[in-house]
């Protein structure tokens, strides 16, 4: 199923008072590429949550925001160092003497030493803790793959009209060129004639070859036989269970190809602006691909 690289989702997980909310988004990238910003207590488990979110997404440049809460400790985990905070009193007494300074110290003052704070230290080997993030997680991945799928779907929708565009015009392309061929070889003849003053020089054999490679040349029917085959398998990898957007990307790659040498080989304006639109319709294709997983 296509993908897009665009979407956003958010998934919630509680148990026994701890609770995770997850939000993820995700936009183009050329590979995956994972940002984080989640409390200290799941840093060393970073490794774990990239292997979980590769096991879900192939491409896309990804930012995940953790806010963990517990009811048991929902309160600043901060303390005051008394002991340390009793020492600068008594050394911004001393300076505030030998500077002969009438000023009192005031908390204000205090508050710029902030080596009398502590932090309290976190558990970081708690299963539970993490059991309860790896379901928010989880929960997240669903709802964005959810929403990349929906808008994958629309991509998908309008690619597979404009294939289908591409393929009627073919069609066209290839009656036009069919119709052209013995036009344009008694055209040649006439030339030839026109150009030869003394028509017992002409070597009608060397003559008859030479149109002939020429009437080859003109002949765009291995260009339509390919481009439709790049056609089918564009279609059929639309329908596939995994996203493929490389191998989207190299098929839109080689229908431009084949575009090119038609319009090369033809000189027919008609078959010129059919080739055009060809070409309008494979660009906006390569465009929609630029967000597919």
């Amino acid at each position: 199923m296509i993908e897009s690289m665009t979407g956003f989702g958010k998934g919630n997980a509680e148990e026994n008072g701890i609770s995770y909310s997850v939000e993820l988004r995700s936009v183009n990238n050329r590979f995956l590429e994972i940002t984080t910003r989640m409390p200290r207590i799941l840093s060393h488990r970073e490794n774990d949550i990239r292997e979980i979110i590769k096991s879900k997404i192939v491409r896309g440049k990804i930012t995940i925001n953790v806010v963990r809460s517990n009811e048991e400790t929902d309160e600043l985990d901060l303390s005051v160092d008394t002991a340390k905070a009793k020492s600068i009193i008594v050394l911004l007494n001393k300076l505030r003497k030998s500077a002969k300074i009438k000023e009192t110290i005031k908390m204000e003052h205090l508050l710029h030493f902030s080596e009398i704070f502590e932090t309290k230290e976190i558990e970081e080997d708690d299963e539970a803790d993490w059991n309860v993030f790896e379901q928010a997680l989880r929960n997240a991945l669903d709802a964005i793959k959810i929403m990349r799928q929906k808008e994958g779907a629309e991509l998908a929708k309008d690619m597979r009209a404009r294939v289908e565009s591409i393929n009627a015009a073919l069609e066209s392309i290839e009656t036009i060129s069919k119709e052209r061929i013995p036009v344009e070889r008694e055209n040649l003849q006439k030339r030839i004639a026109e150009l030869v003053s003394d028509k017992n020089i002409i070597d009608n054999q060397r003559l008859e070859l030479e149109i002939a490679l020429l009437s080859d040349r003109l002949d765009i029917t291995e260009e339509c036989v390919r481009f439709r085959s790049h056609n089918k398998f564009f279609l059929e990898s639309l329908k596939a269970k995994e996203s493929e957007g490389r191998k989207l990307n190299f098929l839109i790659q080689e229908m431009n190809r084949e575009a090119n040498t038609i319009g090369s080989k033809c000189s027919d304006v008609n078959i010129a602006h059919r080739v055009v639109g060809i070409k309008e319709e494979l660009e906006k294709i390569r465009e929609q691909l630029q967000n597919i997983e």
